[in-house]
């Protein structure tokens, strides 16, 4: 039986159905590709006086290296005051002075706070409170966090390094936000902005902890944008690929891993613009390359199916070995 005789027994009202679905599923795909091209290329984001006036204070956490840094120099350029969080007093003090003596004519103040996130300390939290108690802080980055050294598996991850991750990760987020957010509520006005990562998207094999940890900050950001919303304050998610960081031990900038310089810019131009990041409510990815890449990875293999995770793991498999490599060499040569 031909495939025309086969579709001729078919009854009208099931292929009109099924004829529906099809176009649904094809328009739906359209939208939300057109959607992701509009928001990356065409419209722009929340405008950053919103959240103050020039002068108000930004505070900025993992503030001395890297996208944090890049957050303090490029929020100055706006007019924010600063406070500076990070565990090394001379490079604090460096920036503090760059930006306050650049941008003079605006009179930009800064304040530092040396602060080693990994040692969790209660009488830390309590300076930082102290500091910023009578401050009128209108954004709030959350930008410290700290991943593997090199890729490892699970079970052979040091339990010094499970602790240092969830303790930067997760709670010093979780703390500083609890500090700084009533104030906000209280004004009625502010940005929460939460660094993630397509590591914990994905769930990202030999990066489990990382993973786990961005993945919780992923759900705890939305819900807590889900009970701010009304009050004012604004919560996000910032999500990215590779940046030319230590971190990411990523030196050369591309059209796949940009400068922090680049990535900043675009991430203050977007604010409330969701990039790629259409399947979880106030999150955002901004750069454009990354945000592609989200929304086919999403719309094809999937972010949890076993191709995906296949992938994830022979790619960072394959990091390790070079790492371990790197390290047997340098040892030889000591």
């Amino acid at each position: 039986m031909d495939f025309n005789a086969l579709l001729s027994k078919v009854p009208n009202g099931l292929l009109v159905g099924l004829a529906a679905i099809g176009l649904f599923a094809t328009s739906s795909k359209i939208i939300s590709y057109t959607r992701l091209l509009l928001s990356l290329f065409v419209l722009g984001g929340k405008n950053l006086r919103s959240y103050g006036k020039k002068g108000t204070w930004a505070v900025i956490t993992g503030a001395s290296d890297g996208i944090g840094k890049e957050y303090a120099i490029q929020l100055a350029q706006k007019g924010f005051n600063l406070v500076l969080v990070s565990r090394t007093e001379s490079k604090l003090q460096n920036l503090a002075q760059e930006i306050e003596q650049k941008y003079a004519g605006a009179q930009i103040k800064c304040k530092i706070l040396v602060m080693d996130f990994s040692k969790n300390n209660d009488e830390d939290y309590a300076k930082l409170k102290a500091l910023i108690d009578r401050l009128d802080v209108g954004i709030l980055v959350n930008n410290v966090g700290q991943s593997h050294s090199i890729p490892v598996p699970f079970v052979l991850t040091p339990k010094d390094e499970i602790r240092d991750i969830i303790a930067i990760n997760c709670t010093a987020t979780l703390k500083v936000t609890q500090i700084v957010a009533p104030g906000m509520v209280q004004r009625k006005r502010g940005l929460i902005l939460t660094m993630g990562s397509m590591g914990g998207w994905m769930p990202t094999p030999l990066l489990a902890t990382y993973s786990g940890s961005k993945a919780f900050l992923q759900h705890w950001s939305t819900a807590l944008a889900g009970e701010l919303k009304g009050s004012g304050v604004d919560v996000e998610l910032v999500l990215s690929y590779l940046v030319t960081t230590a971190m990411s031990k990523v030196r050369r900038a591309s059209s796949m891993v940009p400068s922090p310089r680049a990535f900043v810019k675009t991430t203050l131009a977007k604010i409330g613009r969701s990039g790629g990041a259409q399947n979880f409510s106030y999150t955002s990815t901004p750069f454009w390359s990354h945000a592609l890449m989200q929304w086919w990875v999403e719309n094809t293999v999937g972010i949890g199916g076993t191709i995906g995770l296949g992938v994830n793991k022979s790619m960072h498999e394959s990091i390790r070995k070079r790492a371990l490599k790197k390290a047997e060499r340098e040892s030889k040569k000591s």
